[in-house]
């Protein structure tokens, strides 16, 4: 009787053990490589954002050793009269501005897309007001707003028209925080849907005009389709850029005339520096976080439902 024995190939183990050494080398790899990015994230974003949340569980004032109070901040914002208004105002301030740029961003793209002699001083043109410090912006935006010496005032009383009262009235108050901050932030609008129609194949732009598709047609059946993920990412980023406003309103109105250009930010700042209130101050701010991260996840939804249907 024969007898046969099966051996195993001496390396079939081998590649396994030389796989498994390489993943754990390329997983070390990426993350030696991350580290540096994941350090200054955790000391510049979450330890704040940890220490923030636990500030608001206090009463502190920055003064002393704090007591627990637990959610007693939070429910004085459900009584707060100018927590709402300012909450109003940042609202408001968002679905005004943020439609009004991305209409504007985009028509201004569309009229840059030619190839333009000076495309590239245009687009330094209107990203500069982006690149600037906002104290400069808001410094001309009280050059040009002021009711006494104000340039609008001066030109309109010039042509025999009194001009509104800038600092006095609420509503032209609102209006000047809103015409600088869209001066300030339509120039990027403009650069990144600009850099997103660079990218769109001309081929199919002009198979479509061939087809007797007009430049309105052509624009909102293949351009404004394809600029999706762009609008999504601007629509996104404008609306944290409106809930971190600060510099702009501090320094035009201070968040006046009777609280009508005071935001969120700018009314958690009076309250934790000013008022000393630093437990609450820190609350606001937790509350604007929460808000800034639920709009983002809910627009992000819409843009991948609206992804899986296309």
């Amino acid at each position: 009787m024969s007898t046969s024995t099966a051996v195993a190939p001496t390396g079939a183990a081998a590649p396994r053990r030389r796989t498994g050494r390489h993943h754990w080398r390329r997983w070390l790899g990426s993350y030696a490589l991350l580290a540096p990015a994941l350090v200054l994230f955790g000391v510049f974003v979450l330890y704040p954002l940890f220490q923030a949340v636990r500030i608001s569980l206090t009463n502190s004032t920055g003064i002393g050793i704090p007591d627990f109070v637990g959610l007693d901040n939070y429910r004085r914002m459900a009584s707060d009269p100018a927590f709402w208004q300012a909450a109003r105002n940042t609202v408001l301030l968002a679905v005004v501005s943020v439609p009004t740029s991305l209409a504007a961003g985009f028509s201004i793209a569309l009229l840059l897309r030619d190839r333009l002699p000076a495309r590239g001083l245009f687009r330094a043109i209107f990203l500069a007001p982006y690149v600037i410090s906002g104290v400069v912006v808001a410094m001309a935006g009280r050059w040009i707003f002021d009711e006494n010496v104000g340039i609008v005032d001066r030109t309109l009383a010039g042509l025999g028209v009194a001009g509104p009262q800038w600092q006095s009235n609420p509503k032209a108050a609102a209006i000047s925080i809103f015409v600088m901050l869209f001066w300030a932030r339509v120039g990027l609008v403009v650069v990144l849907y600009l850099s997103a129609l660079q990218g769109i194949d001309e081929d199919l732009l002009e198979a479509a005009e061939l087809d007797g598709a007009s430049r309105g047609q052509r624009i909102r059946l293949i351009v404004w389709p394809l600029l999706r993920p762009t609008t999504f990412f601007v629509t996104v980023l404008m609306v944290i850029e409106v809930f971190q406003t600060f510099d702009v309103i501090r320094v035009m109105t201070g968040g006046g005339p009777a609280g009508a250009t005071e935001i969120l930010v700018t009314y958690a700042y009076g309250q934790g520096f000013q008022a000393r209130r630093e437990g609450y101050g820190s609350a606001i701010g937790v509350v604007v976080f929460v808000v800034v991260l639920l709009a983002t996840v809910f627009w992000w939804r819409i843009q991948r439902s609206a992804e899986d249907e296309s």
